[in-house]
């Protein structure tokens, strides 16, 4: 048997299913494909989570593209990370060109045109379906995680979130956060230390830093009403083909705080709310989180033990998350352990830490007679990929250097007016695009201090007044007293003796001189 003939039996017992999956491509030996050598993906693993890697250009996003156009073939709804902009073109069919019917005469698989149903959301002002979440829904534990608080500082956060419990104070978004920790060391001052204990103002003082950074990013965009339900995710068209959700964060890049707080809040909502899947033999949802690197590189270390904690519980919820960055190693390992389909592009040794980093990369990928995988790391071309996946029975099947299909869809953005007719359609624009304020902590604080003061007021006024009365009391009594005196007969007869003997007395001394 030839060498590869040997290999196209390696490759097809490896990737044989009996149940339902997506083609990613076709398989490649010594740089040429071969014929029916399919690499699959069982829709039954994509929950077990996957990496997405390679250099700049080699081909990541049009590989994440391939992935939502096929999930959402299946009826799988997907959620895309968009950070670069470039995955609106979902919307609307591919033009073709004579390239991609090159590429797939050499796959073996029919290249069709298609598009597919879209919902453009977005964390800022930016046009979509606007993201929020408020502050009660984040919880104090991970509010406190977010913000990277110390232990005592924490404590404070849940002893503000118990005092708004206990008196029905909505806390919404940071302008009502910011209020009640004002509050407990000031106005409510003694209100608080009655109840729960006295709250140091340098704790209340170092979270306002703390919440005041998060507002500098944005965050207060994304704190607030109406709430963003997640089970909107889960759309499907009349045609039974999963909504692709895509969030446009092309203008937060600068502000990971923001992003990871999004992220994270996410991800909690989506664990507490589905309920446990089982083994159903698909997924419910797809992440794709583009430039994974945004949230780790920026997260503390409480915040990462949150994501690996979540990455490892919610895939029982039917829940598959892909991360899709540059090089592996931006991927903390606790996190790429748990991955089980990995898509990596070409990497480029351009400098010693590069090829360091390459030995490093191939190691993650299972051993195998038919590559160096190193080497073939450095030599794949555009649309090429090394790909590991996880069979129907959870083992990894052969890795195999793979041509990567086409995108069906547009690979490019869509034009203002293309955008402007998608959201005008957009049964979740009219859900969530209207601004309400609703009366919460803020204004019930306010409103409480402002009673407060007017009760004072309205004391000390009375205070005032009495001490006035008491006053002219006092007075008018003091002035009686002297009345009475000089009415009394007494004292006027006193009065006129003493009188009559002043005049006597003056009298005799004049007659004695």
């Amino acid at each position: 048997m030839s060498r590869t003939a040997e290999f196209f039996k390696h490759i097809s017992e490896g990737n044989t299913n009996k149940g339902d999956y997506i083609t990613l491509g076709s398989a490649m030996l010594d740089g040429e494909t071969i014929e029916n050598a399919f690499v699959n993906v069982p829709l039954k693993t994509l929950n077990r989570h996957g990496l997405i890697a390679g250099a700049t250009g080699t081909g990541k996003t049009k590989t994440l593209q391939i992935l939502s156009e096929n999930l959402s073939e299946k009826g799988i709804p997907v959620l895309l990370m968009d950070i670069k902009g470039d995955l609106s073109g979902l919307a609307q069919p591919s033009p073709g060109h004579p390239k991609i019917d090159e590429r797939h005469s050499k796959i073996g698989l029919p290249f069709v045109a298609k598009k597919f149903p879209v919902e453009i959301l977005t964390l800022s002002e930016q046009d979509g379906v606007r993201l929020r979440a408020t502050v009660s829904e984040f919880g104090p534990v991970l509010l406190s995680r977010i913000l990277d608080l110390s232990a005592t500082q924490s404590g404070v956060v849940a002893v503000i979130f118990k005092y708004c419990d206990d008196n029905k104070l909505p806390l919404l978004d940071l302008k009502d956060f910011k209020k009640i920790l004002q509050y407990a060391t000031q106005e409510g001052k003694k209100e608080f230390t009655d109840a729960y204990g006295r709250i140091s103002t340098a704790s209340t003082g170092a979270i306002l830093r703390k919440v005041v950074e998060l507002e500098q990013q944005g965050a207060d965009l994304f704190f607030g009403e109406t709430s963003f339900e997640v089970d909107d995710l889960l759309r499907v068209d009349d045609d039974g083909r999963g909504y692709i959700n895509i969030i446009r964060l092309t203008d937060i890049q600068d502000r990971p705080k923001l992003f990871s707080t999004f992220m994270l809040s996410l991800l909690a909502e989506i664990y507490s709310t589905f309920p446990e899947q089982g083994d159903s033999g698909r997924p419910e949802l797809i992440l794709f989180i583009d430039e994974a690197h945004l949230i780790f590189n920026e997260a503390s270390k409480a915040l990462l033990n949150q994501i690996e904690s979540i990455v490892k519980l919610i895939r029982s919820k039917g829940v598959g998350l892909y991360f899709v960055t540059q090089n592996p190693t931006d991927v903390p390992e606790a996190v790429l352990s748990q991955l089980g389909l990995k898509v990596q592009h070409a990497l480029r040794a351009f400098t010693a830490k590069d090829r360091k980093a390459i030995k490093l990369t191939a190691q993650n990928y299972p051993d195998t007679d038919y590559y160096d995988t190193a080497e073939v790391l450095t030599s794949l071309g555009i649309g090429e990929a090394l790909v590991s996946a996880l069979n129907e029975k959870g083992k990894p099947t052969p890795l195999a250097a793979t041509m990567m299909r086409a995108p069906m869809s547009r690979m490019d953005v869509l034009t203002n007016s293309e955008l402007s007719d998608l959201l005008a359609t957009s049964k979740l624009v009219r859900k969530y695009n209207k601004d309400i304020d609703r009366e919460s902590a803020y204004e019930m604080l306010n409103e409480k201090i402002e009673q407060a003061e007017a009760e004072e007021a309205k004391e000390k006024a009375r205070k005032e007044k009495e001490a006035l009365k008491k006053a002219e009391s006092k007075k008018r009594s003091s002035s009686s007293r002297r009345k009475s005196t000089r009415m009394n007969p007494i004292v006027k007869v006193l009065t006129s003796a003493t009188f009559i003997r002043s005049v006597f007395g003056i009298l005799t001394k004049i007659m004695k001189k």
